[in-house]
């Protein structure tokens, strides 16, 4: 396409734009506060927990029952088979953050978080062990929404997404860039889903079976009804 108009009015030629921009402030609504890793901590309770199964390029998910992995009497991520800790906090408001297991994002090592979580949009996380999942959330609490991820002390790395935090302000060939680069970063620390990220967002989405999360706790799609993380 060589021109666009708009009423007449020539808006785009040879597929540069020539409206003007113009400034605005982002509009967002982003209220949490920084956690801590007792935050995180999930007591061990029961010999059998409920796991989240994500599945490859679908909304929906399965579950299982697993034995949970613990150490100093607490349930932690477990990489060797599989089964990390998954967490949803509200971001609208001073929350405590909610806390599950997951299976086949096959990390193995660090943490991923994002405020693209459909519906709600909370902040949503998974990863290895505590301290690179509260840093992820807090990357992401410090610049008001994006995606993040994290591993260590070696590595940390966020996208901001000031306008909701959805969306981003910035040149939408950068943001790509950006995220590209986040999304392999994510299949480097393990992940074998063709698009970590995405799948992550869906696995607040409640009303799409069979197991989801969100920040009032584990949610049963089947039966319509939340559930507990303990078998």
């Amino acid at each position: 396409m060589l021109n666009t108009f708009v009423k007449g009015i020539k808006v785009a030629e040879e597929g540069s734009s020539l409206i003007h921009p113009v400034n605005e402030e982002a509009v967002n609504l982003f209220n949490a506060e920084k956690i801590v890793e007792r935050d995180i901590r999930i007591a061990y309770y029961s010999k059998e927990i409920n796991v989240i199964r994500a599945l490859e390029g679908q909304l929906i998910t399965e579950s299982f029952k697993a034995i949970p992995k613990v150490e100093k009497e607490f349930i932690v991520s477990d990489t060797e088979n599989d089964i990390l800790k998954i967490i949803v906090m509200n971001r609208y408001q001073k929350s405590h953050p909610v806390v599950g297991f997951i299976n086949n994002f096959n990390l193995t090592k660090g943490a991923i978080a994002s405020t693209v979580a459909h519906d709600s949009h909370n902040i949503i996380a998974v990863g290895t062990n505590d301290k690179d999942i509260v840093r992820a959330i807090n990357l992401l609490i410090e610049c008001k929404g994006g995606i993040s991820i994290v591993n260590g002390d070696f590595e940390e790395y966020h996208l901001p997404l000031p306008v909701a935090g959805l969306m981003s302000n910035t040149n939408g060939f950068e943001l790509a860039e950006k995220y590209n680069f986040l999304d392999n970063k994510a299949k480097e620390f393990g992940s074998k889903l063709n698009a970590p990220f995405m799948t992550l967002s869906f696995m607040a989405l409640l009303v799409i079976p069979k197991l989801k999360i969100s920040d009032k706790g584990l949610f049963d799609g089947v039966n319509f009804k939340f559930t507990s993380v303990y078998s």
